[in-house]
């Protein structure tokens, strides 16, 4: 998996690279495409029935799931850009957010920009987590407990929470963003999961736009998503989705994250 984990990488890349006021959310899609379908992989997300695009574009209230296409992107627009490869029959899935400067509203752009690190910042202490991990169950606490830290009264999307990944982009077992009376399954040698905290300003609760497929707040509020595929295996886990295997991410937490051989 760790190939199709790194063309995701770079599709995602590709993306942000672009992501700038006057740009639409299709020229993200068509880039991280361009780099998917060059290494001859294909986009996971167009497998998906219904489903024909290679990334997800979610702008300021949309979270998840938004459908690219001739929005243009403006000023102080906080962006999650979500896409995922297949290659040879393995998958990679992962999603970063980015909030375009506004040096006419700084206030907002600030608000924002702390949503995103807190977002992040969650989806690598659950990671960390899992580096120990008995059950699964640990990694959703130590996300809910990262941003409860945070002093921010956020609220962790209910509706929406991480899976498994292998020969299918979505697989069990489901992975939560937040505190659950189940440990869940345990942790060992195999196990290969995306980790997706989908974190909003307000209000958690969410409803499902006319497109049938755009996740946006109730409450207006912005929202932000990360994400990354982790793989354990016998010397530990490594990050499939990040080039470096995570060792950035997961310094801070004292953890160092293993090649897999």
């Amino acid at each position: 998996m760790v190939e199709p984990g790194l063309i995701t990488a770079a599709a995602l890349d590709a993306a942000r690279a672009l992501i700038a006021p006057g740009v639409t959310t299709a020229e993200l899609d068509a880039a991280a495409s361009r780099v998917i379908v060059g290494r001859g992989a294909k986009s996971n997300f167009q497998m998906v029935r219904g489903y024909r695009h290679t990334v997800c574009a979610s702008v300021n209230e949309q979270v998840v799931h938004g459908i690219p296409g001739p929005r243009v992107l403006e000023p102080g627009d906080i962006v999650s850009i979500d896409a995922g490869a297949e290659y040879q029959g393995w998958n990679g899935d992962s999603a970063f957010t980015v909030v375009l400067p506004d040096a006419s509203r700084p206030e907002l752009v600030a608000e924002r920009e702390e949503l995103s690190r807190v977002t992040e910042g969650s989806l690598w202490a659950g990671i960390a987590a899992l580096a120990s991990a008995k059950r699964l169950g640990e990694v959703g606490a130590a996300i809910e407990g990262y941003i409860e830290d945070s002093g921010h009264d956020y609220g962790i999307l209910r509706d929406y929470v991480g899976h498994g990944i292998g020969r299918k982009m979505h697989e069990s077992p489901s992975i939560f963003n937040y505190r659950v009376s189940d440990p869940g399954p345990e942790v060992r040698p195999g196990l290969a999961v995306a980790i997706e905290p989908m974190v909003v300003i307000g209000d958690q609760a969410t409803f499902i736009e006319d497109d049938d497929w755009t996740v946006s707040t109730l409450d207006g509020t912005a929202g932000s998503h990360w994400e990354h595929s982790v793989a354990v295996h016998d010397g530990g886990i490594w990050v499939l989705t990040a080039p470096d295997g995570g060792a950035a991410g997961l310094a801070p937490f004292g953890v160092v994250p293993a090649p897999i051989q």
